[in-house]
């Protein structure tokens, strides 16, 4: 700029104070806007140091080799009802197994589950609960001189609040949750309804020995299952609540117990389905012995299966005792269990009140229907008995189906 125009420049400034002002005021703003700018910069480089630094620290392998390792036995529960079932499943994560070893990785007690030498006692079904389901595996365990892992306070706080661990167990490296389980104990819930609970009895007792349950299970031949031979030690029906608001009704709590060494693909609930059957009086205890033999139903009729939600895997026996309990684990375990108890309790006595109140206003309203939500799908209003209705391929027919596509060997 030349003289002149500086001189012109300062003349304009002098002369025309408002214009001074405003490039007051810019200047300013462009100083505050470039000191945000930098307070930006910094925040977002801060920031990534942080985000590298875990980023370095997550590709940091945990070295296995610096601690020793030992098998155990884990005891665990979980309300079943919101799970794919307990064993993982290509297709989905939302199984127990998937959220288990989720923790157990993420806590660094095992590398992988094919390294774990990991066997579980039951493999229960979608909806299906366990109170006493028991894993066995191979964990990180701790230095010599420290305190011992608490296995359960470790993983109950990485896992969902409907699968708790509630006791483990150091045990010898060729034992099996799977194997070495010598009793298994099913439970299975349900209102007394309008179900002749004597009937249903005497149906059960006829289970009660070693038979061969090709009909009451669904058969697994594609996986190699070609023995159904089965030994139940206990079969039985029993009230375990009666409801205190309306004495003699369908309120009225009750269980079938079924205790065996194993069981079957579906064998509970296809037996629950058909003891349903004869508590409703649409069929005899006795269909149960003819079940159970071969020669009378050498196909097995077609049936529904009772729902899952109510079905427990109760207790599962192990010649093992001196189980760990972590009081601390376990005080959290029974407050969670507290809480889900009180919200489900109250649902459940705000709906039985609803139903007294209408049972008040009309003396045609039935309190003794609660059996119909215990069998799968639709059912006809005209019962036809299990010896007349269609039946599945025969076990003959599945296996050699399954030997000519090559995929089991007899």
């Amino acid at each position: 700029m030349c003289d002149e125009q500086e001189e012109n420049a300062e003349h304009l400034l002098f002369d025309c104070p408002a214009i001074a002002k405003e490039l007051i005021n810019r200047i300013l703003q462009l100083e505050a806007h470039n000191k945000q700018l930098k307070s930006i910069v910094a925040k977002q480089n801060d920031s990534k140091a942080k985000q590298d630094n875990e980023n370095r620290k997550r590709k940091r392998p945990f070295d296995f080799s610096r601690f020793p390792k030992h098998h155990i036995a884990i005891k665990l529960l979980y309300l079943g009802w919101d799970y794919q079932g307990f064993a993982s499943i290509e297709d989905s994560t939302n199984t127990i197994e998937h959220h288990l070893f989720a923790a157990l990785k993420k806590c660094c007690l095992i590398e992988s589950r094919e390294s774990s030498n990991y066997n579980r006692c039951g493999r229960t079904d979608k909806t299906v609960s366990a109170f006493d389901q028991v894993i066995s595996l191979t964990v990180r365990a701790a230095k010599e001189g420290d305190p011992p892992l608490e296995y359960c306070k470790m993983l109950n706080r990485l896992l969902p609040k409907d699968i708790r661990t509630i006791a483990w167990k150091p045990v010898p490296e060729n034992f099996s949750a799977r194997f070495d389980c010598k009793r298994r104990t099913y439970r299975y819930f349900f209102p007394r309804g309008d179900l002749n609970l004597h009937a249903m009895q005497k149906g059960a007792e006829y289970l009660i020995g070693t038979h061969d349950f090709r009909n009451l299970c669904k058969m697994d031949v594609a996986n190699g299952v070609v023995a159904f031979e089965r030994t139940i030690d206990k079969a039985a029906i029993e009230i375990i609540s009666k409801s205190s608001c309306h004495k003699g009704s369908g309120f009225d709590m009750c269980e079938f117990v079924l205790t065996s060494k194993g069981f079957l693909w579906h064998q509970v609930r296809c037996i629950m389905g058909v003891l349903v059957l004869i508590g409703r009086g649409q069929e005899d205890p006795e269909i149960i012995c003819q079940l159970l033999d071969t020669t009378t139903f050498p196909r097995k009729p077609q049936y529904c299966l009772a729902v899952g939600e109510p079905l427990n895997l109760f207790h599962c026996d192990f010649d093992l005792d001196n189980w760990i309990v972590e009081k601390s684990s376990i005080n959290e375990v029974v407050q969670t269990l507290q809480q889900e108890w009180a919200t489900h309790s109250i649902k459940g006595v705000m709906i039985e009140q609803m139903l007294i109140g209408l049972h008040r206003i009309t003396d045609s309203v039935n309190l003794s229907l609660q059996s119909g939500g215990l069998l799968q799908g639709t059912q006809s209003k005209v019962y036809t008995p299990l010896s007349k209705r269609p039946t599945c391929e025969s076990l003959e027919t599945r296996i050699a189906h399954y030997v000519e596509k090559g995929r089991i060997e007899v």
